[in-house]
């Protein structure tokens, strides 16, 4: 197989095929688990906010990505707008709820992906991707014909479906779920979504299917396969072991997990912060510790640590001296 994946699938013709059919799956919409069934074709939109064309927010090359993705130049990052999930706590809250971008054609986001690789950047991350599959799939043939080989990653809250996964099979080289919740009474309140967890599990199981465990080359980078990432939240280490253990069991120990530390109340919590006590707080560092500990008493063993890429560290000297 040729590397990044998409090359074997877009030179066969296999890509512009998968293409064609997403883009008329628009007509009644199936993208994601949310089943709308609106003609997003004729810009109907419904909980995803988005019609016929895909939103995005802002692209970049991203430093603050985990260190095999960013590397010393960055991850060239698409923060699409709008999301399928409605957590109360984003913290992109006026990019996935307000909508916060431009409406972008096929021809601008294969642009878009181009100029990240004229930036140096070492991957093209299409961040919230799952609400915009058939427009992501329009997009890479022309970029492609006009010389992108970056490879994908998929950066998801796995709320996905099955059938728009499938149409990814053999186009994505790295899959960056979210696995947020287990528990299906936190997802229905706190996600919007009761059927969270089965939907992410089914998702993550495919994930790995088509890509393995991750893979690294020999600077460090992401070349293939599954990163998980878990946002450790406030009175929640329970759920969060239950995750860990799921993974190590179900999909394997070989898991590259990224348990972050990183919540704070924001969003709709940060808003209304007496409708969610238990979120209306920090998370305590002894909470991510105790989880950290649980991960590894699941049988995890790759959980990722910082280490940023010596070429950054030097980047970022030269830059201090001005």
């Amino acid at each position: 197989m040729s590397w990044p994946a998409y090359l074997d699938t877009w030179r066969s013709g296999e890509l512009a095929r998968r293409a064609r059919e997403s883009i008329a799956s628009l007509a009644s919409c199936t993208v994601c688990p949310r089943d709308c069934r609106i003609d997003r074709l004729r810009d109907e939109k419904k909980v995803c906010h988005v019609g016929r064309l895909a939103r995005v927010g802002s692209w970049f090359p991203h430093l603050g990505e985990e260190d095999c993705l960013r590397g010393w130049a960055g991850s060239g990052t698409i923060f699409f707008s709008w999301c399928n999930l409605k957590c109360v706590f984003c913290q992109n809250w006026e990019t996935s709820n307000e909508g916060a971008g431009e409406e972008v054609s096929a021809q601008r986001l294969a642009a878009i992906m181009l100029e990240l690789q004229s930036q140096g950047c070492h991957n093209v991350n299409l961040v919230t991707p799952e609400h915009v599959v058939p427009q992501i799939l329009e997009a890479l043939p022309l970029a492609i014909e006009d010389g992108l080989r970056l490879p994908i990653v998929y950066n998801t809250s796995a709320y996905d479906s099955l059938e728009s996964l499938r149409l990814l099979d053999g186009v994505v080289d790295i899959y960056m779920p979210d696995l947020k919740y287990f528990d299906p009474r936190a997802s229905a309140s706190l996600l919007k979504a009761k059927d969270y967890p089965e939907h992410a599990r089914a998702a993550i199981r495919e994930m790995h299917r088509q890509v393995g465990p991750l893979q690294l080359d020999d600077e460090g980078l992401a070349r293939r396969g599954l990163l998980v990432r878990h946002l450790v939240m406030p009175g929640s280490v329970d759920d969060s072991e239950r995750i860990f253990r799921w993974l190590a069991t179900e999909i394997s120990p070989e898991t590259y997990v990224n348990v972050m530390d990183q919540y704070h109340p924001d969003g709709l919590v940060a808003r209304e912060p007496d409708r969610y006590p238990t979120l209306a707080r920090p998370l305590r560092h002894q909470e991510w510790l105790d989880a950290l500990e649980r991960a590894r008493a699941a049988g995890l063993h790759r959980l990722d640590e910082r280490r940023p890429h010596p070429r950054l560290r030097s980047r970022m000297r030269r830059l201090a001296v001005f």
